[in-house]
């Protein structure tokens, strides 16, 4: 009697093709046939009854197209544009415009006024009559020479005071246009008084961009002028200004960021003039320590100039001869000053540096941009030479 051929088990068989089909795809992922798959196996992994779309298993799957190539350029911030066409990647945005006075003020201001009332000026025309024009010329033909010497490397000029209000911006600011309206070559005005600075209100800024601690971070030794320029704001009557801040409260100027920046810049301008904060701070004595020539600005009343003959008499035990390259300007910031003023000269000549004085102006004391087309005769001849004794001690130091 026959023995029938035992019935295959159909679960058997679906396991088995599942097992070639799975042996078929780790062979594919690893580059390699599976030693023993069937020779049929390839065929399966195409076309196999466990098709992940569903269809119905024999049917051909459309081989998949390959997927279009990720951006491999890493995730950037935005790049900035670098005047000159330098492309950087800068960690951080570019700063908005921010207006130097809010705008409910600036109908506040009123109409500025000339630094000499109606009668100086009267007065003054007419002894113009029997003055000799010959001098005025040659006078003026001098200090222009002063003011015009060739540098050989940018200069820095550092402007302090022993304590605010007493008009250290207001004569950085004239220092800056004096030798804005003499040389012909670059002048930069940089405010290092992060305290809510006034210099570009007094150089006529209608807003500020950049200030010092960007520019620390962006300067290179790559960079042209041109490149330089385009973070700075341009002065109306020439040159350019770099602000400490936005006119926002926020950390002091570090003694890095001014190194940093001031070494940068001077290759590009002739004439660096420097509104430093007040004495002791740390920018200032750094400033005053590392400065071609010092502008000490003392207000004329009696507790002034004892305190800056203190800070002339710190400036003496500095290891170079920082009094050789130091001026004194004395400010008098009341028409109703009551300081004997030859006095108060005697007084700061003690310590061998050279005084000049800086007359009352209305002008000034009104505030805001200042116009020199306003200022009063005694106040342009006396920024003038001041401009001119710093710029003579500026040159000796090599």
């Amino acid at each position: 009697m026959g023995v029938d051929a035992p019935t295959p088990d159909p679960r058997q068989a679906t396991a088995a093709t599942l097992d070639a089909v799975a042996a078929a795809r780790a062979a594919a992922q690893h580059g390699h046939a599976a030693p023993d798959a069937a020779p049929d196996a390839a065929p399966a992994a195409r076309y196999g009854s466990g098709a992940p779309d569903g269809r119905s298993a024999g049917l051909p799957v459309p081989t998949p197209q390959p997927a279009p190539p990720a951006d491999s350029r890493p995730a950037t911030l935005p790049e900035l544009r670098v005047p000159g066409g330098r492309d950087a990647a800068v960690p951080m945005a570019t700063p908005e415009s921010v207006p130097t006075v809010d705008p409910r003020l600036a109908v506040a201001l009123g109409k500025p006024v000339h630094g000499d009332s109606v009668a100086k000026r009267a007065g003054r025309s007419v002894r113009k009559l029997g003055s000799s024009a010959a001098q005025d010329v040659a006078e003026e033909s001098r200090i222009g020479r002063e003011l015009q010497q060739p540098v050989t490397t940018g200069r820095v000029i550092a402007v302090t005071s022993i304590r605010g209000g007493v008009g250290k911006t207001t004569v950085a600011a004239l220092l800056a246009r004096s030798f804005n309206h003499y040389r012909h070559d670059p002048v930069l005005a940089l405010e290092a008084d992060g305290a809510l600075g006034t210099l570009p209100v007094r150089l006529g800024a209608e807003s500020v961009r950049w200030s010092c601690v960007d520019l620390a971070d962006i300067l290179t030794p790559a960079m042209q002028l041109t490149d330089v320029t385009g973070y700075l704001v341009p002065v109306t009557d020439g040159g350019w200004l770099l602000p400490a801040s936005q006119g926002r409260l926020g950390a002091p100027l570090s003694m890095r960021t001014y190194r940093t920046v001031t070494l940068a810049l001077r290759r590009y301008f002739a004439v660096t003039v420097v509104d430093c904060e007040t004495l002791p701070g740390e920018v200032a004595r750094t400033a005053m320590d590392t400065a071609h020539a010092r502008i000490v600005v003392a207000p004329m009343t009696a507790e002034g100039v004892g305190g800056t003959r203190l800070v002339l008499d710190w400036l003496a035990h500095l290891p170079h001869s920082a009094l050789a390259t130091t001026v004194v300007a004395l400010t008098a910031n009341s028409p109703d000053t009551t300081l004997d003023l030859k006095a108060a000269t005697a007084h700061l000549r003690e310590a061998g540096v050279t005084v000049l004085p800086v007359p009352y102006d209305r002008h000034l004391a009104q505030g805001g941009p200042i116009q020199t087309a306003l200022l009063g005769r005694a106040t342009r001849q006396a920024a003038v030479a001041l401009a001119a004794e710093a710029m003579e001690r500026a040159v000796r130091v090599r």
